[in-house]
């Protein structure tokens, strides 16, 4: 039996460091611009390749890292980029019952603009045809970032939780989020646990408002515990009772935030499936995710047990706190 199966989409990503670029915030300093010249050479400092990255793979190897028994759900390239995934998800201590090559296909690829520690991403998604595979039992599955076609997934895997009594948490990818809530519905109804950010909170809602507002929303459409990130200005968390506001931990050094929200995410989940409870699972995702932006790309910064830990001992000041 697994501890966790993580569902969703696998990737190359490829940083591309740039200095010659600007930002431009126009009204809301929240909605800004990279500038860079139309029909410019722009000159690359550094260049670094990830294989095995995504919002699941990060999801599955971060756990995997914390000592969970981990699977993963992904449809892989037919090409040299497919095989070395896997052979990174084998090395990372991910089964690799359900790591599918999708014949004929190519690898999903993202080239990650870096600028001022900031990321702008390119996306390309491979077409593929998703069905979810005869899953052995575990406690949690971690549903994810996936590409067009995934729609069968959304009734396959609420019928597995009904099934097998696992517990379900969804974080909804930038496809699903685009295509509405009445889309995944079946998923947030099914759902232990949702995971987002401020932004997507209020595409999902069509709604701006604080986060009370948002976390009750999202509480009303079906899931029992509400998770809202808003990077440096902390998490919060509603469990149907108690409203929770966790600030970030310190980072040591900051690099890029790439993966931070996938390193909270999978931090707090892991806490969930150890029996810390959700306060203290608070304090998990963000100690992990404060370890994930002091390096480039999702992976390297994603803490062992031990790791974590020691990470949380050296900040006995962040605290989580409850909140009207």
């Amino acid at each position: 039996m697994f501890d966790l199966i993580s569902i969703g989409d696998s990737t190359i990503d490829v940083f591309l460091e740039i200095e010659e670029a600007s930002v431009n915030c126009e009204i809301d300093p929240k909605e800004c611009k990279l500038v860079i010249n139309y029909a410019d050479k722009i000159p690359v400092t550094k260049v670094t390749r990830l294989a095995a990255v995504g919002n699941a793979a990060n999801n599955a190897i971060g756990s995997a890292r914390l000592g969970l028994k981990v699977a993963l759900y992904t449809l892989l390239g037919d090409d040299s980029d497919g095989k070395e995934m896997r052979e990174v998800f084998t090395k990372e201590g991910v089964a690799g019952d359900y790591v599918i090559t999708d014949k004929g296909k190519r690898s999903n690829f993202s080239a990650v603009i870096n600028f001022q520690g900031e990321r702008t991403i390119l996306v390309y998604h491979e077409g593929r045809v998703y069905d979810l595979p005869n899953l052995e039992k575990t406690g949690w599955v971690y549903f994810t970032s996936i590409g067009k076609g995934h729609e069968k997934l959304h009734e396959q895997i609420p019928g597995y939780i009904r099934e097998s009594g696992a517990k379900l948490a969804f974080q909804p990818g930038s496809h699903q989020i685009r295509e509405g809530k009445e889309v995944f519905f079946p998923v947030l109804q099914a759902a232990e646990l949702v995971l987002v950010n401020k932004k997507e909170a209020e595409e999902i809602l069509g709604t701006q408002g604080e986060f009370q507002a948002l976390l009750r929303g999202l509480g009303e459409l079906g899931p029992k515990i509400v998770v809202v990130t808003d990077g440096r200005d902390g998490s919060w968390t509603f469990d149907g009772e108690v409203v929770r506001f966790c600030g970030i931990f310190p980072e040591k050094r900051f690099v890029e935030r790439t993966g931070a929200g996938d390193a909270y995410s999978t931090g707090f989940v892991a806490g969930l499936i150890s029996g810390v409870g959700v306060a203290e699972a608070m304090r998990w995702g963000s100690a992990n995710a404060a370890s994930v932006v002091e390096h480039i790309g999702a992976r390297e910064g994603l803490l062992t047990r031990e790791a974590l830990e020691q990470r949380l001992v050296e900040c006995p000041e962040c605290q989580v706190e409850e909140r009207a």
